[in-house]
């Protein structure tokens, strides 16, 4: 009875600790996470101490006594093993030897089980103490395991400190050259193509929590995060539950789904300037739209937007701005036409006085930015920034629009107007909403908004916008960051991570700045501060490319380029941050060199 109890209490401890480090809530609570895992490794090294004890124990041989009713009649058998001592279970000797002839009365029956009793107080004790003694190894070893982050997401990866002669990427190399007979450039997106860093890019196989896998089986930490909405943490096992059950329902409909309402009201709770919210199906789509919404409801034509501002790729956006604050747009790519860019004013970030020097030249429409730069490496408004555009935009009757693809909620629940107080009349989003499938939206005051049909006259449709999958991910997704911790765990992983890489920098004599708001982050290799694009050219770029590839090769994984910005997670921890930050201090000194 006593065996079979441990046993059951063993079986009971397994499933308890399996529940806990699956079903944890993310970042509900660090301590309380901890606590529990603990508690489970220790019902269940109690348990397996004790197994194993009572099976070491010379006192199991006497937990079954005959009844003295049993009568055994005599038996031959034949030994199959040479002498092992006694039976636990049946009580009797095993031949001496192979083919040994044994003969069995009743009396020796008797006298075995009373040789099975303990000859010494010893061997009690012994087994006693095995109880304690292998429950405290068991409890060390399963503690020096225990995570207060995601444990199905960690691995440990083999991290090369000293030399990179086992980076290997001869998979991707191989897969890149036949890509680019295939596609563009090798690449569905420019920037993955390396040509700013050099080499080749390595091509993922799988991801999970904060780590990335090539082909080739290297392993890196990742600060991209699919460029922004892996701020769970890759293949967030929530979410894909959540979608894995939308799926079984079907991948699209073409029609209405409750889960848009679902995602609408929860944006439009969160974000102070959304009362109403369209769905898209990726960033670009979404300023396009809220750029023929900003026009329809102003009737005027000209936008102002800023200086290495990224709005996708719609021919309106893609500007290459002049050195004086009052030059017009020209197109920055063959095929936008002169006529699409000649209504599109650059303004310079940070510079209220440029603003208001084209507010000045009239009919403009709207004043669109990102509230935090990511798409020129990460440069952070002043707040009195942010201020002065929105009383300049309400003084010149412009509405005021942020870019809030990459930034919302990211650096805040509320998305960045909600981190600075300031709200603007329209706000675009995308990335962290879909949870990682694409995505897009744009949303802002009602009487705006009912200018988008077919509540009003200015068209705009998607056949795959508002699909069942990316509702329910970015649903999941949203769900997990409104838990208690989520932005604090951001903000210290980052900030963490961030002060090591400008500090391992300047230990080692390299001009550099940088800085994060919550889980985004970046540095130049310049001296400080960097408040614009004009400033963002003035650093090192040959230096960055030796900084990527070499942490590349340690199994580091950064944005491949000093103009965009990186992330975190909250599967990120301490350890992560840590490791990065001693490969990057072994960079940053042979950067020296």
């Amino acid at each position: 009875v006593y065996f079979f109890s441990c046993l059951f209490f063993f079986g009971a401890s397994l499933l308890y600790i399996t529940m806990s480090y699956r079903y944890t809530a993310i970042r509900d609570s660090e301590e309380s996470t901890t606590k529990t895992k603990l508690a489970a490794i220790a019902m269940l090294a109690v348990s397996a101490g004790a197994l194993v004890g009572v099976a070491l124990s010379p006192s199991a041989l006497s937990m079954y006594t005959a009844p003295t009713a049993v009568r055994v009649q005599p038996v031959t058998a034949r030994a199959a093993m040479p002498s092992m001592g006694r039976s636990p279970v049946m009580g009797a000797p095993i031949g001496a030897q192979m083919g040994e002839q044994v003969q069995y009365e009743d009396a020796r029956i008797a006298s075995a089980f009373q040789a099975a009793q303990p000859q010494s107080p010893a061997t009690n004790v012994l087994a006693m103490f095995a109880v304690p003694f292998l429950a405290a190894l068991f409890y060390k070893l399963g503690q020096s395991s225990v995570k207060t982050s995601q444990p199905e997401t960690k691995a440990s990866p083999q991290w090369n400190m000293a030399t990179a002669t086992a980076f290997s990427t001869a998979k991707s190399d191989a897969i890149f050259e036949e890509a680019k007979t295939l596609m563009p450039g090798g690449v569905s997106s420019p920037v993955r193509a390396f040509k700013s860093v050099g080499g080749n890019p390595v091509v993922f196989d799988r991801v999970k929590g904060a780590y990335a896998w090539d082909v080739d089986g290297n392993q890196y930490i990742d600060y991209v995060g699919t460029w922004g909405p892996a701020i769970c943490g890759h293949a967030n096992d929530e979410v894909l539950d959540y979608v894995k059950q939308t799926m079984d329902k079907g991948t699209s409909f073409g029609a209405p789904c409750a889960l848009e309402n679902e995602l609408a009201k929860m944006v439009i709770d969160a974000v102070p300037s959304v009362e109403m919210v369209r769905f898209t199906n990726s960033g670009t789509e979404a300023c396009m739209g809220m750029l023929r919404l900003v026009r329809a409801y102003t009737k005027r034509e000209k936008i102002i937007k800023f200086e290495g501002c990224y709005h996708g790729h719609g021919d309106a956006f893609l500007v290459q701005a002049g050195s004086g604050v009052a030059t017009l747009g020209l197109p920055d790519s063959p095929g936008v036409p002169s006529a699409a860019t000649k209504s599109t004013l650059c303004a310079t970030y940070n510079d209220l006085d440029s603003v208001k020097a084209l507010l000045e030249t009239g009919d403009v429409a709207a004043i669109i930015l990102e509230p935090v730069v990511g798409n020129s490496g990460f440069i952070p408004p002043t707040k009195e920034f942010l201020v002065g555009l929105r009383e300049l935009s309400t003084e010149y009757g412009a509405l005021l629009v942020f870019d809030e693809v990459m930034t919302g909620f990211r650096i805040a629940y509320g998305c960045a107007q909600s981190h600075f107080g300031v709200t603007p009349d329209v706000t675009t989003m995308g990335k962290v909403i879909g949870g990682g499938l694409p995505v897009g939206a744009y949303g802002g005051r009602k009487d705006i908004m009912e200018m988008v049909a077919p509540a009003g006259p200015m068209y705009q449709a998607g056949t795959l916008s508002g699909n069942p999958l990316a509702m329910a991910a970015g649903i999941k997704t949203m769900e997990i960051l409104k838990r208690p911790g989520s932005y604090e765990h951001l903000e210290k992983v980052t900030k963490r991570l961030i002060d090591g890489i400008i500090a391992a920098g300047k230990k080692h004599g390299h001009a550099i700045s940088g800085g994060n708001i919550s889980g985004m982050f970046g540095f130049f290799f310049t001296d400080g501060p960097v408040t614009c694009f004009a400033d963002a050219t003035k650093a090192d770029a040959e230096k960055f490319k030796k900084w990527h590839r070499m942490m590349l090769e340690r199994g580091v994984y950064l944005a491949p380029s000093m103009y965009e910005a990186g992330f975190t997670s909250l599967a990120h921890t301490e350890e992560d941050i840590d490791k990065t930050i001693a490969i990057a201090d072994e960079v940053m000194g042979l950067l020296a060199k």
